[in-house]
């Protein structure tokens, strides 16, 4: 069964979520970041799993559901620090991030029969979702991260892989995109907190 490896950042105000200020205030972002992250957390705790891990950078909250581990998040540039949450794997794994609060648990439930890995390209370019049949760090390592072709190296890196695409998703990077990503998930903590924010963004 498939290890699920959310790889997120704890939900403070000024380090989270920074492209949606403005409209929003820091705080703001971060109780955003905080919904977003316990949507997702959600989705992959009713998806089957063999583990749940959360790969985190700072401490975890109330937003912790039961049932993960936490692991921290090495040092280095995103690159190393997907391919080390990879490393710590010993079987299938599935990583996920904290950006797409749409995700559901039929997203994150993979068939590995005749299948080496899983990818879901990301709207912007990058991608919201890797999976490994065999984990291996190098398939991550040296790709370049948070650029409009990010999605397409790492895609291009599983080359000789048989490779399932996953549905392409958006990720929350701007008000435009939760403007978005709330109405396709318009019953989640995600869309709540928008909406509950939405004056702001007319301010």
């Amino acid at each position: 069964m498939t290890t699920l490896l959310v790889i997120a950042k704890e939900p403070r105000p000024g380090r989270v979520k920074t492209r949606l200020t403005p409209p929003f205030t820091p705080e703001e972002a971060a109780a955003l970041a905080e919904a977003s992250l316990a949507d997702t957390l959600d989705a992959v705790a009713n998806a089957p799993a063999r583990r749940r891990v959360l790969v985190l950078e700072g401490t975890p909250g109330p937003w912790l559901p039961d049932g993960f581990e936490v692991v921290p998040q090495c040092r280095g540039g995103l690159d190393e620090r997907l391919a080390a949450a990879f490393a710590g794997c010993d079987g299938p794994a599935l990583l996920i991030g904290m950006d797409t609060p749409q995700v559901t648990p039929e997203l994150l439930t993979v068939d590995w029969s005749d299948c080496d890995a899983y990818f879901g390209a990301a709207d912007d370019g990058g991608f919201w979702a890797l999976g490994l049949a065999e984990p291996d760090p190098s398939r991550l390592r040296g790709v370049p991260m948070s650029t409009p072709h990010t999605g397409a190296a790492q895609r291009a890196r599983l080359g000789d892989l048989r490779v399932r695409d996953l549905p392409r998703l958006r990720d929350v990077d701007t008000a435009y995109d939760a403007d978005l990503v709330a109405r396709t998930a318009p019953t989640g903590r995600f869309a709540a907190a928008l909406a509950r924010l939405a004056p702001a963004t007319h301010r």
